[in-house]
């Protein structure tokens, strides 16, 4: 055994290896359970970066979130340790990359390709709702593709439980990115949680199918009047099914809009 081998880093029963990626509060670790012999994506916190950002609840909403939810379209958490400076969480360990990615390198979808992504995102979303749930920042860059293809929703950090909801029964923090935020969301007056996830799959699927998005402007003003209008063409190529589902997703009237988020978001999948 040479000594690389003999000084091999271990969290637990995790052997830990390279780095998969980083980002300003997190070191993802590729690590494989020593009991199993299963890979692992080990998610590294600095304890003290985190409580001078104030991000500990932001951190512990996440993984409170993620141990409610156990869907194969979602990313798995498997457990949480801490030593006295870091957290680890270990997260399945998914190898396809980012749904972004694909639509970047290889463009616009074909329906059906597009279809089966959009039901198995809308199935995940409609199990998150179902548990009391909501995302809040649906986007490509947040659903990855396991080995077969399949997609798995991550990275809950701005996810909302029902117990955030005040007395009107609505949410009214104002969080996600901006291309893929309801009208609701940004006119500060509250907004039903699972309605503005709805919204997100909506501008995804337009994404999916289109290879750019429905709601764009360098000037972000500019942008929250077209989301807040609605204001948005379908390329020429989608099909009749697919104009509709959109129009009927992107529509800016609140009260249609909510309308169509109370009838149950699985029911999406079938109407397409």
């Amino acid at each position: 055994m040479n000594r690389r081998q003999q000084v091999k880093r271990r969290v637990g029963k995790y052997e830990v290896g390279r780095t998969i990626g980083e980002g300003t509060f997190a070191k993802v670790k590729f690590a494989r359970n020593s009991e199993t012999g299963e890979p692992v994506a080990l998610k590294i916190l600095d304890k003290e970066k985190v409580l001078k950002h104030k991000m500990a609840e932001q951190i512990r909403r996440e993984i409170a979130t993620m141990k409610l939810i156990k869907h194969p379209n979602v990313v798995q958490l498997y457990e949480v340790m801490a030593s006295k400076t870091k957290i680890f969480i270990i997260l399945e360990y998914v190898t396809g990359g980012e749904l972004f990615d694909k639509i970047v390198n290889d463009g616009r979808m074909k329906e059906n390709e597009a279809r089966r992504y959009f039901q198995q995102l809308v199935h995940a979303v409609d199990y998150c709702h179902s548990r009391g749930v909501y995302h809040r920042d649906l986007k490509p860059e947040n659903l990855l593709l396991d080995a077969y293809g399949n997609l798995k929703i991550s990275d809950f950090g701005l996810s909302a439980l029902s117990q955030q909801v005040r007395d009107d029964g609505l949410l009214h923090t104002s969080c996600g990115t901006p291309n893929y935020v309801a009208p609701e969301v940004l006119n500060d007056r509250g907004y039903d949680g699972a309605t503005a996830d709805m919204w997100s799959c909506g501008v995804i699927l337009y994404v999916l199918l289109a290879g750019y998005l429905p709601f764009d402007d360098s000037n972000l003003m500019n942008l929250y009047k077209k989301i807040s209008s609605g204001e948005f063409n379908c390329p020429p190529w989608l099909s009749l099914g697919a104009m509709k589902l959109i129009t009927r997703i992107l529509d800016p009237n609140p009260m249609t809009h909510k309308r169509a988020g109370e009838k149950k978001l699985g029911n999406l999948c079938y109407t397409y």
